[in-house]
């Protein structure tokens, strides 16, 4: 095997190493040609998940939320939200049937191949507050955390299902995963204070 082949090949592994789940755009920028992804595919060095999607073979599947990690890799710029990040966080017993994604209100909608996606828009302080990164097989992957979820699910109830977004508000406060405090002020980032408040205060 030549010397070039092998810079290459240690180039891309490293890169998908790194990132857990690699665009074949990243690879390309990093110098390594698109007919090496086939090579190593090829021979099993790595696994393409879907279009221009690469990763080690090991990592495949070894976290339950896979999905959300291919999905933060193919929508660099969507949130996971509602459903997912419910179940991510463990205040619903409800399997998504797709990866519920948050993305800018003028963004392109994503083509995703192989992955259902359910996709929310938002702007502002509504797209952007209460974002988490969370590592899931190597990729960091943006969440929203526990507060701003249960108040994107009151806004989003006729979606998600306002049992489930009641459900929820009271998992996250018995369990102490979030304070009336927390919830209150993403209630008013999310203009649902009206609706929220009167559950938070009768679940104290």
């Amino acid at each position: 095997m030549s010397e070039r082949h092998m810079t290459y090949r240690d180039l891309a592994l490293n890169l998908v190493r790194a990132r857990g789940i690699a665009r074949a755009r990243d690879l390309k920028a990093a110098g390594v040609p698109l007919v090496y992804l086939k090579r190593l595919t090829d021979a099993g060095d790595l696994v393409r998940l879907g279009r221009g999607l690469y990763q080690e073979p090991d990592r495949m599947g070894e976290d339950i939320a896979h999905d959300l990690a291919e999905a933060a890799r193919r929508i660099p710029n969507g949130v996971v939200s509602l459903l997912s990040a419910l179940r991510f966080h463990e205040l619903t017993t409800q399997l998504p049937h797709a990866v519920w994604m948050t993305i800018p209100h003028r963004a392109r909608s994503p083509s995703a191949t192989g992955l259902r996606l359910e996709i929310v828009r938002a702007t502002g302080e509504v797209l952007t507050a209460g974002i988490e990164h969370v590592d899931i097989e190597g990729v960091a992957v943006p969440i929203y955390g526990v507060a701003k979820t249960v108040a994107d699910c009151f806004k989003h109830r006729r979606s998600v299902g306002e049992d489930v977004a009641i459900e929820a508000l009271r998992d996250a406060l018995h369990q102490r995963k979030t304070t009336s405090g927390e919830l209150m002020k993403f209630a008013a980032i999310d203009r649902v204070s009206a609706r929220m408040v009167p559950y938070i205060k009768a679940m104290q």
